[in-house]
């Protein structure tokens, strides 16, 4: 942040803009992207041409930007979670072969569920999630299991932040929701049921290193009316503990790196990963 009284500098401002996109918004329209920036709109119109010509946002043609495959490039060669993905992938997509619902890894950055990779199914439930985005922990399969392996500091800190509802079966109580985490950490997996968007449902399931200590979750999204408990968690159990076995043996960056390190990865932004089903 700029101190108090002086103007913020033009690295500040580009920063600012680039930022936008990580509130949320895979695009987003010169207004959008000056008001959450906090910048008047002429210096916002020159700022994001620059970043255009550069190859740092694309304008789209229906007038609104979106991240650009140059920052994109940049972005995804962070070591914390570039480790991380390659050594899930292989199992994400045996989860989804198996299953054919949606597979996502998240991870806890700055009191959210950090997405670090995704896989969807053509006739998959629409996701909200976009890799490098985040979500409320309290609403989400990962966003739980993180949240109830965390340390109790960071999750009562959390908590005293309010529970925001997103959907007609959020758990805005610190009470309820502090109950269902006890309930997760005994059974080992989380389930979310129109929590965070109507006719999603998801199971999350812990990643461990080499301690024990929770690093990230794995989680499979399918639609409410599908989501047997007994079909879904034997196979995100299994590829949960062998993606842990790779993170013991080979992971070197652990979790304090993706906090400090790794700011969100974009999808890239001409390509979505799907699958079909």
């Amino acid at each position: 942040m700029p101190e108090r009284g002086r103007p913020p500098s033009v690295a500040g401002k580009v920063m600012a803009i680039l930022d936008a996109f990580a509130l949320g918004g895979v695009r987003l329209n010169l207004s959008e992207i000056c008001r959450r920036a906090g910048l008047p709109l002429a210096t916002g119109h020159r700022l994001v041409g620059e970043l255009v010509a550069g190859g740092f946002l694309e304008r789209v043609p229906d007038g609104t930007y979106r991240i650009g495959t140059r920052l994109w490039r940049i972005g995804s060669q962070a070591p914390a979670v570039t480790g991380l993905r390659e050594l899930a992938l292989p199992h994400m997509e045996d989860l989804y072969e198996a299953t054919h619902d949606n597979v996502q890894l998240a991870v806890m950055r700055d009191g959210e569920a950090l997405f670090v990779e995704r896989l969807r199914g053509t006739r998959s439930v629409p996701l909200l999630t976009q890799v490098g985005s985040t979500l409320p922990l309290h609403t989400t399969g990962v966003g739980k299991v993180l949240l109830a392996y965390a340390p109790e500091e960071v999750r009562e800190a959390i908590l005293a932040q309010g529970l925001e509802r997103h959907a007609p079966r959020t758990i805005t109580d610190p009470g309820e929701l502090r109950r269902c985490l006890e309930r997760v950490r005994s059974n080992g997996f989380a389930l979310t049921r129109d929590e965070m968007s109507m006719g999603a449902a998801s199971v999350g399931v812990p990643v461990r290193d080499g301690r024990g200590v929770v690093v990230a979750a794995l989680s499979l999204v399918t639609h409410t009316r599908s989501a047997d408990i007994r079909r879904l968690l034997p196979p995100l159990t299994t590829a949960a503990r062998a993606l842990s076995r790779d993170v013991a043996a080979h992971w070197r960056s652990g979790p304090v790196a993706i906090a400090d390190e790794a700011g969100p990865v974009p999808e890239p932004p001409s390509t979505v990963r799907k699958l079909s089903s």
